[in-house]
């Protein structure tokens, strides 16, 4: 089973009468492949070093909006591969090995894998809501330069459902104070992919209001992450500072203070 082991805590508390609770996730953080499950990719070749096995730098931009914002951090580094954390059950890509999986070996790796992280995100987000707070998730990704020999035009993209009016408004927000730290990066909504599709925040809003929930998919381009030092250094740091002026910029602004940060780990 997944352990949950508390480091230190922290929440983001308004002003006002509605309370703001930050929660950061990382689904895709490392290649990592469970002693139980090695034998499955024994052929895998390199796969496990690409984009295709985890998202570079995702977990470390997690950590430090973790560590910055004093917030709640539920990741994994446990490979994609394996089972995606990003995808719901019965979807075709939740497992690039599902199929050599007996269906009791299939239980045994959701149970083991997938159900506790997915279980921590869910508490984490109905404690703060049944708290009265609303809650800001921002789910750390990242995106290969170029997929199918087409390059993707983008340095930052912010991923929400354009339906919820709470998410617009904060991915808007978010982009803008961007550009404003740094101008020179590109940074587009809902590119490279749509955030209405299948995937961890797609689930919490079907099971939280608009009001209580906004899930936002930060997704960074790995040009950055595996280019300069300096310049991943600076991308994060801008980000970060980003993130905070998109916090206090909203009505009623956003405070910090104390709260839990929550580290999640698989055998």
């Amino acid at each position: 089973m997944s352990k949950f082991a508390p480091r230190s805590s922290g929440v983001h508390n308004s002003n006002g009468n509605v309370k703001t609770s930050l929660l950061v996730t990382c689904e895709h953080g490392g290649n990592r492949v469970p002693r139980r499950y090695a034998h499955l990719f024994r052929r895998s070749g390199r796969r496990l070093e690409t984009h295709r096995g985890f998202d570079f730098g995702a977990l470390l931009m997690a950590q430090e909006i973790s560590q910055c914002f004093d917030a709640p951090l539920v990741a994994s580094t446990v490979t994609r591969l394996l089972v995606d954390l990003n995808r719901s059950v019965g979807h075709r890509d939740i497992s690039r090995v599902y199929r050599e999986l007996s269906p009791v070996e299939r239980e045994r790796m959701l149970r083991d894998c997938y159900l506790p992280y997915r279980s921590e995100v869910e508490r984490l987000v109905a404690k703060a809501i049944g708290c009265g707070r609303r809650v800001v998730h921002i789910s750390s990704h990242s995106f290969t330069p170029r997929l199918h020999g087409k390059v993707r035009r983008a340095d930052v993209g912010l991923l929400y459902d354009p339906v919820r009016p709470g998410e617009s408004a904060f991915c808007r927000l978010w982009k803008a104070a961007i550009k404003r730290v740094a101008p020179e990066l590109r940074v587009r909504r809902n590119y490279p992919y749509y955030g209405k599709g299948d995937g961890l925040t797609s689930y919490l809003r079907l099971r939280h209001s608009p009001d209580a929930y906004v899930g936002v998919e930060l997704e960074i381009n790995q040009a950055l992450v595996i280019g300069t030092k300096g310049r991943w250094t600076r991308l994060r740091a801008s980000v970060i500072e980003s993130l905070r002026i998109t916090l206090e910029s909203e009505s009623p602004p956003v405070s910090v203070a104390r709260g839990r940060v929550t580290a999640a780990t698989t055998p």
